[in-house]
């Protein structure tokens, strides 16, 4: 037996686990013991509080009210984060330009910016002018805090009385923050936008700051803005001259600067004075004996002409002037535009005699149109129907489905990997990730080529394409390339075009196939001068060369199948007279919300778009109708007495005109919209010679000479086209 060695310490060790183990018990039981004790102080305490019967159902109420609260407040955050990111930047840049418009002929067109008379301030304006402002647009200005809820529960009393909008709830700063950041697009996003940012508003500035801005930025008809410089146009006097009347008038332009404009519709213009009168009134601002002397004679206003100005273009157009230039030290400039004002008074024409003749049939009642000539130069924009109704740009700011008009990508990105247009594909039912697309008529054609394909406008293809061989990473870049600006997403739909897209992007990108494969570069500004006749910018000499977007075989396939689809395709309705070769793509969206015509000559490409603000479906309107004959009707106009230009890779020559035979007795067609008569102009031979004097002005030096009448200057100089530019007063011109 081994004895125990001295130096044994294993008892010790029991010693200390059984220590730690009863530490460890004792304290966990302490702890327990403490923490209900402490709960029992707790709960003896809060019965002090506890309250029974009717406080009980108060507390009830308040304990809810505050989680509700709670939840409420965080989405009054989210809801507004989107609201103040409009904010972001200088948003009062608009006032450090001051610019004068000029179309691609150096005539004048329109002004943006600063306003041209001087910004008066509101205690030098006069009283019976700003009381006539507010008793019209808000007569709690001063009382609310940039949403007046009395008065917007007064309208919808009034509105539901009448059976209809009679009296609208909006501020005056409500009104004001529409103008500053977002546009007339009537939707709930834009609506909670306004709200947030007139609170933001009245955060931020004074109320007269608010006033004064809400008098300088609103569109008051006749391509003026604010009411120093409507003041000026419609009387011919400074805006702290007006009378009674005179600021009655003015009042009353702000709800519909179209319909009341006293240039085009006098008689409306002396009513809609005669109501702001009333409810100066009414409002308790002036009495009857102090308004009467206005309403027995209203206001006159200077004899003009009708007015016209490309205000669509004009707002787009400037948004451009400010991004280039921005680093200029001058920003009082003189801009010339791309802009052809017989094109855009066409354009304007077309679009509107479409929706008048076809517009309650189709259920339709807006539409947008781009014209971009060949190189680039934007010649025509219409970005909706009534610009004095709703300055919402629809050709530039809107986004909409493009539909069947954006296959072209999918195809182009097919002929860039080495497919033609006798490529031989198979129509039949496909399902990609639990999605399955079906033809237009829920048949399937079997093995057919691509050349069929996009002029029947069958849908599984693309869709196959892009699954099996393309990838829709490829087509959204292939798209990016060729000018399309807006994000496209890039899901398993995308090939059929459910990514939204602008008109401006349509036509941009199109161009592509006219311009031979390169970039179309399209651009609004040719050139900017100071008022000492400096030109600041050029482009054609500041802008880097158009790249090459697609290579020329597969340029040349695009356009071979692209002439055939107004031929044998969709857009037979697209086809120009005297045998010009057009081609192009109809869209129609899901739904039939929206209708596509993008089409192109050897000179022009158009994009046509028509729907409807609100997204209601139209009555079955497809690209190949409405849209299709529009662009025909403009572009039979745009392609009179000109040099027509062939498209690259179509080598079939260009008919000369021709006189069709008079058929007895034949039907004109119904769907046709009347033709536009271009007015006889220059003769081919007579252009190139104007054309080579202005080159050989634009090689001289600048000649400069102030003119003494307006201030202005005279710069000789070709810029586009051999024209001669010139910066005349009003005056002056015939």
């Amino acid at each position: 037996m081994r004895e125990p060695r001295k130096d044994d310490n294993r008892p010790k060790k029991r010693h200390i686990f059984l220590r730690i183990d009863s530490w460890i018990d004792s304290t966990v039981w302490n702890a327990g013991f403490k923490l209900s004790q402490w709960w029992e102080d707790a709960t003896i305490f809060f019965r002090r509080f506890r309250v029974t019967g009717w406080k009980k159902a108060v507390f009830e109420v308040l304990g809810e009210g505050m989680t509700w609260g709670t939840a409420a407040a965080v989405l009054m955050l989210a809801l507004a984060l989107p609201a103040f990111e409009e904010t972001k930047g200088n948003w009062r840049a608009q006032s450090d330009f001051a610019v004068t418009f000029l179309d691609r002929y150096g005539n004048e067109i329109g002004h943006r910016g600063i306003i041209h008379e001087d910004s008066v301030p509101i205690d030098e304006l006069p009283d019976h002018l700003i009381k006539a402002v507010l008793a019209t647009e808000d007569r709690r200005f001063f009382d609310h805090y940039g949403i007046d809820f009395l008065g917007l529960a007064r309208a919808m009393t009034e509105n539901a009385r009448a059976g209809g909008v009679v009296q609208g709830g909006s501020t005056l700063t409500q009104q004001l923050a529409k103008n500053l950041f977002l546009s007339n697009e009537r939707t709930i996003e834009r609506k909670i936008k306004e709200a947030f940012l007139a609170v933001w508003l009245e955060s931020n500035l004074s109320k007269k700051e608010i006033l004064r801005l809400y008098l300088d930025r609103a569109y008051m008809g006749g391509g003026t803005f604010g009411a120093a410089a409507a003041a000026q146009f419609y009387f011919g006097k400074a805006i702290t001259d007006v009378n009674l009347a005179e600021s009655a008038m003015l009042a009353g332009l702000f709800k519909a600067p179209a319909r009341y404009a006293p240039h085009v519709n006098l008689p409306a213009a002396r009513g809609r004075a005669n109501e702001v009168l009333t409810n100066l009134v009414q409002g308790g601002l002036m009495t009857e004996g102090q308004v009467i002397a206005a309403r027995l004679n209203p206001a006159t206003v200077i004899d003009r002409a009708q007015v016209k100005a490309p205000d669509f273009f004009l707002d787009w157009a400037f948004d451009e002037v400010q991004r280039i230039a921005r680093p200029f030290a001058q920003h009082s400039l003189i801009v010339r535009t791309t802009i052809d004002m017989g094109l855009q008074n066409a354009a304007e024409d077309s679009v509107e005699s479409s929706l008048r003749q076809y517009g309650e049939s189709f259920h339709v009642k807006q539409g947008a149109l781009v014209m971009v000539e060949n190189g680039g130069p934007v010649r025509a924009m219409v970005g909706g129907r009534d610009y004095g109704e709703s300055q919402f740009n629809r050709a530039t700011r809107a986004l909409r489905q493009p539909g069947s008009s954006f296959k072209v990508y999918t195809y182009a990105a097919a002929m860039e990997k080495g497919m033609t247009p006798e490529t031989v594909v198979v129509d039949a039912p496909i399902t990609w990730r639990g999605w399955s697309p079906q033809n237009y008529g829920r048949s399937y054609a079997g093995r057919i080529t691509i050349l069929t394909a996009i002029a029947k406008s069958i849908n599984t293809i693309p869709v196959r394409l892009a699954k099996d061989k393309l990838g829709t990473e490829l087509i959204a870049q292939t798209a990016k390339n060729m000018g399309i600006e807006t994000p496209l997403r890039t899901d398993k739909t995308m090939p059929l075009g459910t990514s939204e897209v602008t008109v401006l992007d349509q036509a941009t990108a199109y161009a592509v196939f006219p311009a031979g494969g390169v970039q179309s570069r399209r651009h609004g500004i040719s050139q900017i001068l100071n008022y000492d006749g400096d030109i600041l910018y050029d482009f054609s000499r500041d802008e880097p060369p158009a790249k090459r977007i697609l290579s020329e075989q597969a340029n040349a396939s695009m356009n071979s199948m692209l002439t055939q689809i107004p031929v044998i395709g969709t857009a037979r309705k697209a086809a120009l007279d005297h045998g010009i070769v057009t081609g192009g793509k109809t869209g129609t969206t899901q739904a039939y919300r929206d209708a596509w015509f993008v089409g192109f000559t050897g000179d022009y490409t158009t994009a046509v778009w028509f729907g409807n603000d609100d997204y209601t479906s139209t009555d079955n309107m497809t690209g190949g109708s409405l849209p299709a004959m529009t662009f025909k009707r403009l572009m039979d106009y745009a392609e009179q007495g000109i040099e027509h230009r062939q498209i690259p890779g179509i080598t079939n020559p260009v008919p000369a005109p021709s006189k069709q035979p008079q058929v007895a007795n034949a039907k004109p067609d119904e769907n046709a919209l009347p033709p536009l008569v271009r007015p006889r102009s220059l003769s081919a031979d007579v252009t190139r010679l104007l054309r080579s004097v202005g080159e050989t002005f634009e090689q001289a030096p600048a000649l400069k000479a102030p003119d003494k009448n307006g201030g202005k200057v005279a710069v000789l100089g070709a810029a586009d086209a051999g024209s001669s530019q010139q910066v005349l007063p009003n005056a002056a011109r015939n």
